[in-house]
Order: C-alpha cells, then sequence, then structure tokens
C-alpha cells in the first residue's frame, strides 16, 4: 500500500512582532483581555516586500532543506492560502517560480482556517492515486492585510506566517503501524458562511474587504465540530485518543483547544500550543506548529499525530498521522 510520508518540514515568518501590548496603544484592548479569552501574546505581522508568496517561498526552502531535496524533486506544490498575492494567478505558480521549479504543477486551495488539512489530503489522494511522488503542501498567510485594525474584536487575533511539509510516496503494510497519512476527514456547511468571512471580493464588491467574525457563534460551533471529525479519525483507524502521541490542532483560541482535548480525553501535555506566540495564521497554523514541536524534538520519528482545523465556511477536518 502506498503511503504519503512527511519527509520533510519548514516554516517562515515575518520579521516584525507585534505584542498585545503595542495593540493597547492602538485598539481599546487590553494585554489580561487577549490573554484571557484567547491565550496570545504577540503574533507576527507583515511589512513591506513580505508577502503570502515570499513567506510560501520561505517555508518551502525550510522543508526542502530539511528533507535534503531540490525543487527538481518535486511533482506538485498545493498551497493553502485565503490571502493570495493576487487574484490569479494562483499564488502557488509564484512560489514555483520563485524555486526555479519548471516542471510539474502548482494550484492554490482556499478552505481558510482548515486549508492546510484541505491540502494535506488532497496532496495524500494525489499521490496514493499514482499521480505524484513528492508533493509540497504549504500554508501561508497574511491575514494582516484583510484585518480592519480598528475592529478590536478582530484585529488582535490574526497573525501572519507560512509552514510547509514535503509528503512522499512510500510502500506500507496497510496498517496502523505504517508511516504516513491513515487517514482523513474533510467537512463543510455552507449555512454557516455569514458567520466569518470577508465583505469583499472580485465577484460581487470589486475590493478585497475586511475580516467579519461573529466569535460567539464561532466558539459555539468549534469544539463540537472537532470532535466530530476527531472521533471519525479514530472510528476509521480503531485508534483510541490514549494512544495518541500528538495533537496539533489549528491555533485560533487556547479555550477552543483545551475544550476539544478534554472533551476528547487528551492531556493537554500531549498537544501542541503555538496560538501564544503566532496568533491565529488560518491556513499556515498547523504546519507552524508542527515545525515548531517536530523541529525541537517533541515529535518524533514512529510517533502518531493528529491534526485538525476548524474555519471559515464553515469548514473542518482532521489528518491522523505516523510521522
Amino acid at each position: 500500500m502506498i503511503r504519503s510520508v512527511v519527509r520533510g518540514f519548514g516554516a517562515a515568518l515575518p520579521k516584525r512582532v507585534v505584542t498585545n501590548q503595542e495593540l493597547e496603544s492602538k485598539v481599546d484592548t487590553s494585554d489580561e483581555w487577549i490573554v484571557q479569552r484567547t491565550g496570545i501574546r504577540q503574533r507576527y505581522i507583515a511589512g513591506e516586500g513580505e508577502t503570502t508568496a515570499s513567506l510560501g517561498e520561505g517555508a518551502a526552502r525550510a522543508a526542502l532543506a530539511n528533507a535534503g531535496l531540490t525543487p527538481d524533486d518535486l511533482d506538485l506544490i498545493i498551497l493553502a492560502t485565503s490571502t493570495p498575492d493576487n487574484t490569479f494567478p494562483a499564488t502557488a505558480v509564484n512560489i514555483q517560480d520563485r524555486l526555479g521549479m519548471r516542471h510539474g504543477a502548482a494550484f492554490d486551495m482556499q478552505a481558510v482556517c482548515s486549508g492546510f488539512v484541505y491540502a494535506v489530503t488532497t496532496a495524500d489522494a494525489y499521490i496514493r492515486g499514482g499521480l505524484a511522488k513528492r508533493v509540497l503542501v504549504i500554508g501561508s498567510e497574511t491575514f494582516s492585510r484583510i484585518l480592519d485594525w480598528n475592529d478590536r474584536t478582530t484585529c488582535v487575533l490574526f497573525g501572519d506566517g507560512a509552514g510547509a511539509i514535503i509528503l512522499e510516496a512510500q510502500e506500507g503494510e496497510g496498517t496502523n503501524a505504517d508511516r504516513g497519512v491513515l487517514t482523513a476527514k474533510l467537512r463543510s456547511d455552507g449555512a454557516h458562511r455569514d458567520k466569518l468571512y470577508v465583505d469583499g471580493g472580485p465577484s460581487t464588491t470589486g475590493t478585497v474587504g475586511h475580516l467579519k467574525m461573529e466569535g460567539r457563534e464561532v466558539f459555539k460551533h468549534a469544539v463540537g465540530m472537532i470532535t466530530d471529525v476527531i472521533e471519525a479519525a479514530f472510528e476509521a483507524t480503531g485508534t483510541t485518543a490514549e494512544e495518541l502521541d500528538w495533537l496539533v490542532p489549528h491555533q485560533a483560541n487556547r479555550r477552543i483547544i483545551d475544550g476539544s482535548a478534554k472533551k476528547l480525553g487528551i492531556p493537554l501535555d500531549k498537544v501542541v500550543v503555538t496560538v501564544d506566540l503566532h496568533g491565529n495564521t488560518s491556513a499556515a497554523s498547523i504546519p507552524l506548529a508542527l515545525n515548531a514541536a517536530a523541529g525541537d524534538g517533541r515529535i518524533k520519528k514512529g510517533d502518531l499525530v493528529l491534526l485538525e482545523a476548524m474555519g471559515g465556511g464553515f469548514t473542518w477536518g482532521s489528518v491522523l498521522l505516523r510521522w
């Protein structure tokens, strides 16, 4: 059986760090309020010359270096983003060009904060279907460019950054002991689209628009939706929360992360948390967290790792893999 195995990982962040204290001087908020409700202490904000493509390129080069590969070794690039450099072409082809890759294919995937989970699932389908042997999966965002910096309910939550992994086709025996993606579960429900959206677009206003969110509504649905796809992953593989080595959740809100882990019986010392450092970086949050935990040696070869995310749409999903 062909499995999609993580061969390398990497990340890139903007130069500028913006603390809660800095935001206190700009909007009616406080460090205490932000930390208590979200767990966020700082975020990175893209400056001049820093874009979704440039950050994505940085994460891609770091992942290639970690894997000991070059762009010539790749067959496909999938970029998860809600903040592309241009309406078209896809920012993925910009990154492809920046890497000097003149073969294969590249495309963007839009599922907001669930984008990286959707992209990994798509890459796994390409690999298992024999359409690609190595896929570069990137999550890159510059959400600071679609925020209303006068809206204290949203501008404190988000940040910019990029993370990437390289998935490689390797033979497995078809058991849960195999390295690589074991199962993936995706969901969406467009009835909730007005609870988290951007109020602009080429087909409607002809403008980029700003992020709008009904925070309480998102919070109300989040834990249940996350639990749904995690339990589906366990059921599909016959595994349990006790067997899990690491939960790597979308980094949106510490209370959502803790609530989901508690409901599933996953100890908090098995949960990777970076929301305090990065804020909500949408599709970049899971690969940034993976880079942090694999980079410092917490996530080791053979560990059972669960990725989960929920975002605008609503979209939500999970990927269970063995590192």
